[in-house]
């Protein structure tokens, strides 16, 4: 074993220069399919970061103004939700999982515990926000049924808020001043949308219509599909664009008198840009490497040419074919390992040191390479050293001792 090490050695330093030019050609391969997943990782885990906060099969729907006449009505009108749209939704669109409105108190309202005091957005919500939002209770409940019916006035606050006013006490069974009003917490919430989630104030829709003085009014409209597919979900979409144009006298096609977004169809074309994306990465960074694979092949023939003298003098010794095979692949497999892994280290090492520079960036997070993506690229190398290293090899075996000593 270790002869053989030494005698691979010793063939590979006859020409270094060759040798190293030949292991460059593949780390780089190996170094710039590595980098161009991780790229490509960390691209597509900043655009699922974009939808983490909400639910990734909802339709969000929001109020706009008419911009063509319709039964006899003129363009110019703004549609404002009532309660009657949100209980007609889910009668008219069949499919949709959860439904909630919400109700915006516009600006920062001025909230009070005991001495403590400062502004934060208050939103009138029903229940099933809680899943639209990704809400994550950390301490007591979330809004429910009965407090809505009821129009209780109770709220569930973010932990930004409790830090601010409670500090590190439990907020669950105090009460929150907010404009005059006093609000019993129920509960605590996390959210990974980041601070700005965390300075909210959830309170059931119902009590801001009426402590508000807007009765009935609904400022936005969203609801889940469930396991519905884009098509499907683009259809429950249009069904409540049509009971909404109903219920408001506008028409159908009138593409301006609602704003609405399907999280599902934009998340769908976002992976399958990143899918694409991932196809193209794999063709180039396997093309860069498949470039170096056939230079070690050239090389293997050339070296394999050059020692036609020394194949015949260990043929004619008895060496057999399958040696010869031996020795010569095992040349290939070695240049390509040590350069290919060299090139995976160096690729990994760029791609976390990326990684750690960019970690808190909107676009582009956290790249990687995962584990499987290593012994992938390890496999491969191996595979392909194989490869360029098994034709020298069978053209190094069938070399006639006679005509090889005859060499010059």
């Amino acid at each position: 074993m270790i002869e053989g090490l030494l005698e691979l050695w010793d063939v590979l330093s006859r020409n270094a220069l060759r040798t190293l030019l030949t292991g460059l050609s593949v780390a780089w391969g190996v170094f710039m399919l590595v980098v161009l997943l991780g790229a490509g990782q960390g691209l597509e885990n900043g655009a699922n970061w974009e939808f983490r906060d909400d639910a990734q099969n909802s339709i969000w729907i929001s109020g706009g103004k008419t911009s063509v006449p319709f039964a006899g009505r003129s363009p110019g009108r703004p549609i404002q939700f009532k309660n009657q749209d949100f209980a007609d939704l889910p009668r008219n669109v069949e499919g949709i999982e959860r439904l909630t409105g919400r109700f915006w108190l516009w600006g920062e309202f001025s909230v009070s515990y005991g001495s403590k005091r400062s502004s934060f957005n208050i939103l009138g919500v029903h229940p099933d926000h809680r899943y639209l939002e990704k809400t994550l209770m950390t301490r007591g409940r979330y809004l429910n049924a009965s407090d809505q019916a009821e129009k209780r006035k109770v709220c569930v606050i973010g932990s930004k808020v409790r830090e601010i006013l409670f500090g590190n006490a439990d907020p669950v069974g105090e009460y929150v001043n907010i404009r005059g009003l006093a609000y019993k917490v129920v509960g605590e919430f996390e959210d990974v949308g980041g601070e700005n989630e965390l300075r909210k104030i959830y309170v059931p829709i119902s009590t801001a219509q009426l402590v508000y003085n807007q009765p009935q009014i609904i400022h936005q409209l969203i609801f889940t599909v469930g396991d519905a597919t884009v098509a499907e979900s683009q259809a429950m979409a249009d069904k409540a664009r049509a009971t909404l144009a109903r219920n408001h006298d506008f028409s159908p096609d009138d593409r301006r008198a609602l704003r609405m977004g399907n999280n599902l169809e934009q998340y769908t074309r976002i992976t399958g840009v990143f899918r694409w994306i991932r196809i193209f990465v794999w063709i180039v960074g396997v093309g860069t490497l498949l470039a170096g694979i056939v230079g070690i092949g050239n090389i293997m023939l050339i070296s394999v040419a050059e020692r036609t003298k020394e194949i015949g003098v260990r043929k004619a010794l008895g060496a057999t074919p399958a040696a010869i095979i031996r020795m010569v692949l095992g040349e290939a497999l070695v240049l390509t390992g040590v350069s290919g892994y060299a090139g995976l280290v160096a690729g990994v090492g760029v791609v976390e040191l990326v990684a750690a520079r960019f970690h808190d960036a909107p676009f582009f997070r956290e790249p990687s390479v995962s584990l499987q993506v290593a012994v992938s690229a390890t496999l491969l190398i191996m595979a392909a050293g194989a490869l360029a290293g098994f034709f020298p090899a069978y053209r190094a075996a069938r070399v006639n001792p006679i005509v090889a000593l005859r060499s010059e």
